[in-house]
C-alpha cells in the first residue's frame, strides 16, 4: 500500500489485505483483459481458419488462451502479447475496489458494518503449579474458518501467529501504572510477550473444509487476526484447573491477563472460602 503507486490506497491493517489489494488487482487485470479480447478473437480466427470465436467466451489459462467452446483452437499468451503491444493496447492498469454493502449508522445502531464474519474453534488444555502460579500450555486443538484457502501454509502459520499473540494477551502482557497514572509497562522490556517456550507443546491447527465465502477473492476469508480471540481457550482453561483446587464446586475469580501472580491470588482467595 505505497501512495506513491496508488494515491488513494488504504492501509494494509484490520486483516484486510488479501480482501482489499486481491480485489482490487482482480479489478486490474480484467480491465487488461477486456482489452486483450478482441486481440485474442482475431489471432485464433486468423490462426485457425474459423469464425465463431467471441470475445465473452476467452479463456486466459496455463499460458494458452482460447474460447472456452474451442478449447482446441488456442494460442499462446506470449503471442497475444506480443500482437497487443504492436498494436498499441495498454497492458497495465490501476485497480480498485470498495467492499460492497457495509454501512453502520452510529446515532440509531443499525446497519451492516461487516461483509462477512469468520469462525474457530479452540480448546486448550494447561497445568498450573499451585506452589508459584506458573502454568504450562500443554495442548491447544484449533479449527478456523478461512473460507476457501488461498495458501494453506501462510494461513496456518496465521492462524498459530495470531493464537499465540492471544495467550500473551491473556496470559503475561499486564499493564500497570504509577499513581500519576504514567503507564509503567510500555514496551516489550517491562512486559513479557510469548516466546518459543509459550507455544503449547502439542500445537494442532486444521482449517475448515468446504466453506466458501462467496463474494471475495478466491472466497477467501480474512485470517490475520481473527483467531487472536481464540486464546480465551487458554485463559479458561487456567480458570478451570484453579477450579480445580476446591473440586470445581467453586467459582474462581479472574482476571486478565491471568499472570502468576493473579493465579496465585485467585488460588489463595479460593482456598479461603
Amino acid at each position: 500500500t505505497n501512495t506513491s503507486k496508488v494515491p488513494n490506497t488504504s492501509a494494509t491493517a484490520a486483516s484486510s489485505g488479501s480482501d482489499l489489494n486481491g480485489m482490487a488487482v482482480k479489478n486490474a487485470i480484467d480491465k487488461i483483459k477486456k482489452r486483450l479480447s478482441p486481440v485474442a478473437v482475431e489471432l485464433i480466427c486468423q490462426s485457425h481458419n474459423i469464425q465463431d470465436i467471441k470475445e465473452v467466451n476467452i479463456v486466459f489459462e496455463n499460458n494458452v488462451v482460447y474460447d472456452k467452446y474451442y478449447p482446441e483452437h488456442s494460442i499462446s499468451f506470449q503471442k497475444l502479447i506480443q500482437a497487443a503491444y504492436l498494436t498499441q493496447i495498454s497492458l497495465s492498469a490501476t485497480g480498485f475496489y470498495k467492499t460492497p454493502g457495509i454501512y453502520f449508522d452510529r446515532e440509531n445502531g443499525t446497519g451492516e458494518p461487516f461483509y462477512y464474519f469468520a469462525y474457530g474453534m479452540a480448546v486448550s488444555e494447561v497445568e498450573i503449579d499451585v506452589l508459584t502460579g506458573k502454568h504450562t500450555l500443554l495442548r491447544s486443538d484449533i479449527i478456523h474458518d478461512v473460507g476457501n484457502s488461498i495458501l494453506k501454509g501462510i494461513d496456518i502459520g496465521q492462524v498459530q501467529g495470531a493464537f499465540i499473540q492471544g495467550v500473551g494477551w491473556v496470559t503475561t502482557e499486564e499493564l500497570k501504572w504509577d499513581k500519576e497514572g504514567h503507564l509503567l509497562t510500555h514496551s516489550p522490556d517491562t512486559y513479557k510477550i510469548p516466546t518459543v517456550s509459550d507455544i503449547p507443546k502439542v500445537f494442532n491447527v486444521e482449517l475448515l473444509e468446504n466453506a466458501p465465502n462467496v463474494g471475495t477473492i478466491r472466497q477467501s476469508k480474512a485470517v490475520g487476526e481473527p483467531p487472536f480471540m481464540l486464546a480465551f481457550s487458554v485463559w479458561l482453561a487456567i480458570k478451570d484447573a484453579i477450579s480445580a483446587v476446591k473440586n470445581h464446586q467453586i467459582e474462581p475469580e479472574i482476571t486478565l491477563p491471568m499472570t502468576a501472580e493473579q493465579i496465585l491470588l485467585s488460588i489463595d482467595k479460593l482456598t479461603k472460602q
